[in-house]
C-alpha cells in the first residue's frame, strides 16, 4: 500500500507540473483575467467537491460546516495561512515566466519542500514528527534540487542571450531566482494550513479523503489573496473588457478548467497517498516533501519535453540527470532508514 501511495502522489505531481501548459492556450485575455478564472476551478469549485468526499454516510454538508464551526480556531488558522500561501500562488507563474517551467518550479518548489516539511510541526508543537529519517530525507531532497540548480546555472552560462530568449522569451535568472524563493517561502504556508486543519475531519471519513476539508479551507484563503490582487490589477489596467470577448469564452473556460484540475490533482493525490501510507508515520510526516520533490522532478521532465534545455552540453544533461535521480531516491529513502 505504501508503494501505491507514492505512485498516486507521483501522478498528482505529474499533473501539477503540467498545470501551466493549458494556460498558454488561453486567447485574448490578460493574465489577471485568466488567472482569476482558473482560480475559481483550482481553489474553490474542485476543493469543494473534494471536501464532499470526506463526508461519511449519515452525515451532511451542514455537518461539515458544523465541524468547521466546532474547530473554529483551527479553521481560521487554516484560512489565514491560505491567505499567505496565496502570495506564493501569485508569484508561482512569475517564477516560470522568467526561469521557465523547469528552473522556475525547481527553485520555488525546492524551498517549499523544505519549509513545508519543517514549519508545520514547529507551529503546531508536534516536533516529535521531525525524526532523524525525515530530516535526512529533507536534506537529500535539498541535495537533489541543488544539483538541478547547478545544471540550471550551467545552462544559463553556456547559452547565448539569443538562445535563452528562444527557449524562454523573458528569461532573467536573477529576477526569476528572487521571485521563486519568495514563492517557495510563502507556498510552504499551505502545508502549515493543512496541519492546523487536521482536526476538521469526521471519524468515519475514509482515510483517503481526510485532509480534503482542510485543503478547501487553505485554498479559500489563497483564492481571496489572488482575487483581491487580480481585481486591483484589472481595475488599474482596465482589462476587464476582456470578458466582453464572447467568442473566446468557451475556449478559455475549458483551458482554465483544465489548468485548475491539473493543479488541484496534486493535493487530491496527497490526501489519498497519505491515507494509503498511514501505517508509516515517517512517510506521512515526509509526504509533503515527497510531493514537492516529485513536482520538481516532473517539472524538469516537462522542461525537457518543451525543449527548455535545448542547446545545453552533455555535461549539463548529466548533472540534470543526477539531480533527478537523487530526487527519486529521496521519495522513499526515509522509509529505509
Amino acid at each position: 500500500m505504501i508503494a501505491i501511495g507514492i505512485i498516486i502522489i507521483a501522478i498528482g505531481a505529474f499533473c501539477q507540473a503540467g498545470c501551466y501548459l493549458p494556460i498558454n492556450k488561453v486567447k485574448s485575455w490578460k493574465w489577471e483575467n485568466y488567472w482569476m478564472v482558473q482560480g475559481v476551478f483550482a481553489w474553490l469549485l474542485l476543493p469543494f467537491l473534494g471536501a464532499l468526499l470526506a463526508i461519511p454516510e449519515g452525515e451532511t454538508l451542514a455537518d461539515l460546516f458544523g465541524l468547521m464551526a466546532e474547530n473554529s480556531d483551527d479553521a481560521v488558522m487554516a484560512v489565514l495561512f491560505g491567505v499567505l500561501w496565496g502570495i506564493g500562488g501569485l508569484t508561482f507563474g512569475m517564477s516560470m515566466r522568467y526561469l521557465g517551467v523547469a528552473l522556475g518550479q525547481s527553485f520555488a518548489l525546492g524551498t517549499c519542500a523544505v519549509l513545508g516539511t519543517v514549519l508545520p510541526p514547529l507551529f503546531t508543537g508536534q516536533t516529535n514528527s521531525l525524526t532523524v529519517s525525515v530530516l535526512v530525507g529533507v536534506l537529500v531532497t535539498v541535495l537533489g534540487i541543488a544539483v538541478i540548480v547547478v545544471a540550471g546555472r550551467m545552462k544559463s552560462a553556456s547559452l547565448s542571450e539569443k538562445e535563452k530568449k528562444a527557449a524562454i522569451k523573458e528569461f532573467d535568472f536573477s529576477k526569476g531566482l528572487s521571485i521563486a524563493l519568495l514563492c517557495g517561502f510563502m507556498s510552504a504556508c499551505f502545508s502549515v494550513g493543512l496541519a492546523y486543519g487536521e482536526s476538521i475531519t469526521f471519524e468515519g471519513s475514509s482515510p483517503l479523503f481526510k485532509s480534503l476539508p482542510a485543503t478547501l479551507l487553505v485554498t479559500i484563503g489563497g483564492f481571496f489573496t489572488n482575487f483581491v490582487y487580480c481585481i486591483r490589477r484589472g481595475y488599474l489596467r482596465k482589462t476587464f473588457r476582456d470578458y466582453s470577448k464572447t467568442g473566446v469564452w468557451l475556449h478559455n473556460l475549458l483551458f482554465c478548467a483544465m489548468a485548475g484540475l491539473l493543479w488541484y490533482a496534486q493535493f487530491f493525490a496527497l490526501s489519498m497517498g497519505k491515507g494509503l501510507m498511514k501505517e508509516s508515520v515517517v512517510l506521512v510526516a515526509f509526504s509533503w516533501c515527497i510531493l514537492m520533490a516529485l513536482n520538481v522532478l516532473f517539472s524538469n521532465v516537462w522542461g525537457l519535453i518543451l525543449k527548455e534545455w535545448k542547446g545545453c552540453s552533455k555535461t549539463t544533461f548529466v548533472v540534470l540527470a543526477i539531480g533527478m535521480i537523487v530526487l527519486i531516491v529521496s521519495t522513499f529513502l526515509p522509509q529505509l532508514l
